[in-house]
């Protein structure tokens, strides 16, 4: 049997390129891709060579300031405990999350790894570890 590994997850923000280009920032990742998505939205995909986040915006009609319902999840923001990113210096991340201006919280040192979390502007939460 074949494992599976995830290569992407499609997540809902307020600016895709500039959370985009706050990855890139604290995690040394790289935009690999930007541009018109579905239903004449934008988004940018960041992240490594083997997965990445697509950071997702849904287009708005000038006339409104939210979205039309259209019956799928595009234009929501659903429930996501949180984001693990593996990293190998859990230290120097960290000094860049405070540096960027972001609380870190919650750290633990047991098996497998040790970690800590914090939120971003969007309010996704992110569980940094070190294996």
């Amino acid at each position: 049997m074949t494992i599976a590994r995830v290569e992407h997850v499609n997540i809902t923000v307020r600016d895709p390129l500039a959370t985009a280009n706050r990855l890139v920032d604290l995690f040394g990742w790289t935009i690999r891709w930007q541009g018109v998505a579905i239903h004449g939205s934008f988004t940018v995909h960041v992240g490594g060579e083997d997965s990445y986040l697509a950071l997702y915006k849904q287009a708005y009609d000038s006339e409104r300031s939210t979205p039309e319902p259209d019956h799928s999840s595009y234009g929501y923001a659903l429930s996501l405990n949180h984001i693990g990113i593996v990293v190998n210096d859990l230290d120097s991340v960290e000094s860049r999350v405070k540096d960027a201006g972001f609380k870190t919280h919650s750290h633990a040192d047991y098996e497998p790894g040790k970690r800590f979390y914090f939120q971003d502007h969007d309010g996704l939460e992110f569980e940094i570890i070190s294996y």
